[in-house]
């Protein structure tokens, strides 16, 4: 059982670097889907995250619409938050199982930042209906974010009048999918 030490270093190392990899991965989903980079939420994520990925451009040049930069910039911070883990509660692991870990990890965070999103602009729609998007710097990013989702399913799904059932629907299969990524990372460590 971990010390009092060991438990505050722990929720501090996890907590300082989920926000800033959550910070990449989102600026990473919204230059692949190419979100409005001028909406004031943009520029404050662009601000936090620019330093190292200016910096890693130099060496690492994006691969189509990819920015391998953010991509390689997640996994090391991912890395480097699972080896102080691991040294905080005092185990070792092999760089590849850490490696393999820090993949799984951020598969799953990309699948919570779009449940999150798709919640947060339901809820954001409910409050203000129709014009919201223009209004809220918020609901344009939620919207530039998840419109990749919504636009096949909503082609799929027949016309239910006011009520778009679209974002119950995406939830869900991404909620499938997580379930699925989560057993896929059982299996490799268990087998």
């Amino acid at each position: 059982m971990p010390s009092v030490g060991q438990e505050i270093a722990l929720f501090l190392i996890n907590t300082l670097f989920s926000i800033y990899i959550s910070l990449v991965m989102i600026r990473f989903l919204l230059a692949l889907f190419r979100a409005d980079f001028y909406n004031p939420i943009s520029q404050t994520i662009v601000r936090f995250t620019n330093p190292p990925l200016v910096f890693l451009r130099r060496f690492i040049p994006p691969i189509g619409k990819f920015d391998t930069s953010a991509i390689v910039l997640m996994i090391v911070l991912q890395l480097v938050e699972l080896w102080l883990i691991t040294l905080i509660v005092g185990q070792s692991a092999p760089l590849i199982a850490l490696l393999v870990a820090a993949i799984f990890k951020l598969i799953r965070l990309s699948i919570w930042i779009f449940i999150i999103a798709l919640i947060v602009q339901a809820l954001i729609s409910w409050i203000n209906p129709g014009m919201y998007q223009m209004q809220n710097p918020i609901a344009a990013i939620l919207s530039s974010l998840t419109a990749p989702l919504l636009k096949p399913i909503r082609r799929m799904l027949p016309r239910t009048g006011m009520i778009d059932f679209s974002p119950m629907l995406a939830i869900m299969l991404l909620y499938i999918l997580l379930i699925i990524v989560n057993g896929v990372f059982r299996e490799l460590i268990g087998g």
